[in-house]
């Protein structure tokens, strides 16, 4: 080898080792700036990737859910198919034993197509008698002289599903045939208590054939699993019922109950007169379904009761089975809360992404501004764009590919099991959007040479004419997204609109747009006054505002969609939390309700008596309920036969309840009668008129003038006074509230209870006492009955987290829009310490200087928030979140959207808070370092 080659190669090395590798180098130099960077990252690609399966989650959660706690009776599906033709009897008693009837269940169940799914253990088969058989022992009970009737089955697995309380299980004796005249049955403790049934107790059933077949009782069990769909499905097997008789007149009640057959007893009940049929029921197993398998799910249960599926199932169950389920009509139930729920979902998830990517921005533009210098410097001495965006690039990919990564995998191991790809693409968005905007632009702030000690503050800037047009362009999609919303709500006919999901955030950037610009009018004005005044500080500082870079208007926008989305977000929840509030007051009508059955049990005075002297009870308002009260005609002798609702009421107390719950109030002179009142037991005078509040169709029926009112009150006339839409002591559209002073036959049928928290152990203590007809409803029970399904509560936890997500990243805004200043604040302070200034000036200088900004970002917010919850009302309903469970679900037509004040006032003095401390730390911490360690020659900030 040459000695010229040995030099060339050192030299090469040299000059490599010269040139150290850029991402290291940058890295080692500012390692705090890379992880602050890699942290946010993180924060915001979790958040990206936690969303979508989040709703993923709720929703599959809530669809299992619905299909769980739903009746078995809606959610079975049913194969049932005729009994065997006539023919071989032989060959007609081996089509019902267990053998057959076991094949077909087991091939049934496994040719369900995808994603019908059956829970193997609480489906069932057997033969069953369809119409119920009356028995004619002597001994069995007969409450109105009618004999009961049974019905008799053969459920398959019974063992498994029942504990066997008393005798022995009923087995079969050799080969049961079509003429067998005796086999062995069981029955629940429910339906041996009822009828009397106990071991060894017959049944004669009649046949077709000559003797009766004899059911012989040997077993009394108890199901283990009683609201299973083995026992609800058809509950008489577990629960006997009295049920009315379908003539006409009184109804008469008689007993209906179920006797469990053997499997292969079977046979026997061919020949009965019950027309007995086989039956295949299939339990669906819902703990694998997805809210994404739910349009095949429901094509597929289409498709079993009449479509191709279907003749499959004939295939194994006979030419002339069917199958009837009302699981399309569960599904159909959830689709509706899932549409209502999703649009207001995504407005969180709009706004949330929104405020994070301006965040990101703000990020990158603050990078760009500390390392401005640098790059100046490298570009003046040849380095091209292409090449210093493609270093940036990679120093930028370093930390944020892998932060991203890790947030992703954060989301996937806290959120439950869901589809991975929308997640992946959320984090995927977030690493694209940080490793393309931060490095693209910082490269274009140096197309061309910038001179230093031009002037770029809100002050003097003056708005371009693309900078107008864009604006006017945002003005306008915002403007057709409200008007959008208030039209049509939420839901948009073909799915999520997008435009409408981002109505807050673009009412967000209109704001933040026109504030930006109104920003220097009133710093103007203050610094013309703070002039006059003695002190340099508050004019300094008031300058010092009103230089603030244009590069300040992205920390506005940032705070104000942040705080407008938090607002939104908690009125979601403030707007559930009231309408199911309202929904508990108008299900009681007050604290606690005591009533008897239909309202129509006169209460004892010692009843009143006890409940006045119950603990945490303020006040109590007796009322008279009378329904179907007949409403006179314009036509002679022709009445209202569905009537209204009469309520008499102590005015007093009575007004006062109304007022308390906000239900109809009114002011209790209002109900005072005309006339003399009548003594008790006699009938009123035909002069007296009795003033009465109604119900607006009501009144609209009685007109203005006196109409006669007959009802078990008394007969008298009123006259409408005044109408309310609602009163407390019903939940009736159409009622009539009278003085029940006035009331001819004066009673109590309801109290309504008010009081911080009324004991509800003595109030029903005291109902007992009265008699077992009275119940007693608690507002606060009534509330707590609406328990959040999984979709419901997923909603919720969504918008929280957006409350939280807003705030914290409104006040990450206001800490990098400080911390982009903070060097030449810092410097300003070191000059003006040379010049005389104290400490406590100096704290005084920076927290006036950060004020105006923070004011401002906080008071618009509060507006802006404020307006955008105005604007969105009328198209945003929650009842379908609030109350799609609990005993009132169907108590309230809408419940509007409502700004909640804690929502709008905490994020807004947060960032006020925020700007202080920072201010405040940062005047502590220059004054800590010496002026000379800040001030250096050459320093430009």
């Amino acid at each position: 080898m040459s000695p010229r080659s040995d030099s060339g190669r050192s030299a090469g090395v040299a000059r490599a080792a010269a040139c150290a590798p850029w991402v290291r180098t940058r890295l080692r130099t500012a390692p705090a700036a890379a992880c602050a960077l890699g942290l946010l990252v993180l924060v915001t690609a979790f958040l990206a990737a936690a969303f979508p399966r989040a709703v993923d989650t709720y929703e599959s959660k809530g669809l299992r859910h619905d299909l769980v706690v739903e009746d078995p009776r809606r959610s079975v599906l049913e194969l049932t198919a005729p009994p065997p033709a006539l023919g071989v009897e032989a060959e007609r008693a081996a089509a019902v034993r267990e053998a057959a009837l076991g094949a077909v269940h087991r091939k049934v169940l496994a040719g369900l197509p995808e994603p019908v799914r059956a829970d193997a253990f609480q489906s069932s088969y057997g033969i069953r008698t369809t119409e119920p058989i009356a028995a004619g022992e002597k001994w069995l009970p007969r409450p109105y002289g009618l004999d009961p009737e049974l019905t008799y089955a053969t459920p398959s697995a019974l063992p498994a599903h029942a504990t066997l309380r008393d005798g022995a299980w009923p087995t079969v004796h050799g080969e049961v045939t079509t003429t067998a005249t005796e086999v062995e049955a069981a029955v629940t403790e429910e339906t041996a208590k009822a009828l009397g049934l106990k071991v060894g107790s017959t049944i004669a059933v009649p046949t077709r054939g000559e003797e009766p077949l004899t059911v012989r009782i040997t077993g009394i069990v108890a199901p283990k699993l009683p609201g299973a769909a083995y026992w609800s499905f058809e509950r008489l097997l577990r629960t006997p019922a009295l049920v009315p008789t379908s003539a006409k007149g009184p109804p008469l009640y008689y007993w209906i109950a179920a006797l469990l057959l053997p499997p292969d007893a079977a046979p026997a009940l061919l020949s009965t007169t019950g027309a007995p049929e086989p039956y295949w029921r299939i339990a669906p197993d819902a703990s694998r379904l997805t809210a994404l398998e739910v349009d095949r799910l429901r094509s597929r249960v289409a498709s079993l009761e009449s479509g191709p599926e279907l003749l499959k199932l004939r295939a194994l169950a006979g030419p002339a089975a069917t199958l009837t389920t009302d699981l399309d009509v569960v599904l159909t139930r959830y689709d509706a809360l899932r549409s209502a729920i999703s649009p207001v979902v995504t407005v969180a998830a709009v706004g949330i992404g929104a405020v994070a990517a301006v965040v990101l921005l703000m990020t990158g533009g603050l990078f760009a501004g500390r390392r401005h210098s640098e790059l100046a410097l490298l570009r003046s001495r040849g380095g091209s764009l292409r090449g210093i965006g493609g270093r940036l690039l990679a120093e930028t990919a370093v930390t944020a590919v892998p932060a991203a990564a890790l947030g992703l995998l954060l989301a996937v191991a806290e959120v439950g099991p869901a589809r991975l790809w929308p997640a992946v693409v959320g984090a995927a968005a977030v690493a694209v959007l940080v490793c393309v905007a931060l490095p693209l632009g910082t490269t274009l702030l140096h197309r061309r040479p910038r001179l230093h000690g031009a002037r770029d503050d809100m002050m003097t800037a003056r708005p371009s004419r693309r900078r107008t047009v864009a604006e006017l362009t945002v003005l306008v999609l915002a403007v057709g997204a409200v008007a959008a919303l208030r039209r049509r709500g939420t839901a948009a006919g073909g799915g999520t609109d997008f435009l409408v999901s981002a109505a807050p955030v673009l009412v967000g950037l209109i704001a933040a747009l026109v504030l930006a610009r109104l920003y220097p009018l009133p710093l103007r004005l203050a610094s013309r006054t703070v002039a006059r005044l003695r002190g340099a500080v508050g004019f300094l500082a008031l300058a010092r505002a009103g230089r603030a870079s244009v590069g300040g208007a992205p920390a506005l926008l940032a705070l104000l969609v942040a705080l407008t989305t938090a607002a939104f977000g908690g009125s979601v929840l403030a707007g559930v939390a009231d309408a199911r509030d309202d929904a508990a007051v108008r299900a009681t009508g007050a604290d606690a309700r005591i009533s008897g059955e239909g309202d129509a049990m006169p209460m004892p005075d010692r009843l009143i008596r006890d409940v006045r002297k119950a603990g945490g009870v303020r006040d109590v308002a007796p009322v008279q309920i009378e329904y179907g009260v007949p409403l006179p005609s314009d036509d002679p002798g022709v009445e209202d036969a569905k009537g209204t609702t009469l309520v008499g009421v102590d005015p007093g107390t009575y007004a006062k309840l109304a007022r308390a719950t906000g239900i109809g109030p009114f002011r209790a002179d209002r109900l005072k009668a005309g006339g003399a009142a009548p003594r008790k037991g006699t009938l009123p005078s035909k002069d007296r008129v009795l003033r009465v509040l109604a119900s607006p169709a009501v009144a609209e029926r009685l007109g203005e003038r006196p109409r006669d009112i007959r009802s078990q009150a008394g007969d008298f006339k009123v006259r409408v006074v005044g109408t309310v839409t609602r009163t407390p002591a019903v939940d009736t559209a159409g009622f009539l509230i009278v003085d029940a002073a006035s009331l001819t036959h004066r009673q109590t049928t309801t109290l309504l209870v008010t009081g911080a928290s009324p004991d509800a152990k003595a109030l029903r203590a005291a109902a007992h006492r009265a008699g077992s007809t009275f119940a007693v409803q608690l507002r606060s029970e009534e509330r707590a009955a609406f328990v959040d399904t999984p979709m419901q509560s997923g909603a919720e936890g969504i918008y929280a987290a957006a409350i939280a997500a807003g705030a914290g990243y409104a006040l990450l805004a206001v800490l990098l829009s400080l911390l982009q200043t903070a060097p030449e604040r810092t410097a300003l302070l070191a000059r003006l310490r040379t010049m005389g200034l104290t400490l406590r000036q100096g704290r005084r200088l920076l927290g006036l200087e950060a004020m105006p900004q923070a004011l401002l970002a906080a008071v618009g917010g509060l507006l802006v928030g404020w307006s955008t919850i105005v604007l969105l009302a009328p198209g945003v309903d929650l009842v379908q979140l609030a109350l799609s469970s609990g005993p009132g679900s169907d108590a309230l037509d809408t419940a509007p959207l409502r700004a909640d004040p804690w929502s709008l006032a905490l994020p807004a003095l947060g960032v006020v808070a925020l700007a202080a401390t920072v201010a405040a730390v940062q005047a502590w911490w220059a004054g800590r370092r010496g002026s000379i360690t800040e001030l250096r020659a050459g320093d430009t900030r």
